[in-house]
């Protein structure tokens, strides 16, 4: 198994996690949903396996590229 680390793609705050620990993942799967300036981005896992931690709650703020998941493949 392999650890892979999903990071957020921009700045701003965590509008809505939408999978919990321990969920399935494929590839295209949105992990949570990242409000920046009025645009809704998801945060997709990237890669197929199991999500194993959310480092992030509803509402809290996100920096580009912070780790904000992890994924056992």
């Amino acid at each position: 198994m392999s650890r892979i680390d999903v990071l957020s793609e921009v700045t701003g705050k965590v509008w809505k996690l939408q999978l919990a620990v321990g969920a399935s993942v494929t590839t295209d799967d949105s992990i949570m949903v990242v409000e920046s300036m009025k645009m809704e981005i998801p945060v997709f896992s990237g890669e197929s396996g199991t999500l194993t931690e959310i480092r992030v709650a509803e509402g809290d703020s996100v920096e580009e590229g912070q780790i904000v998941a992890v994924i056992e493949t």
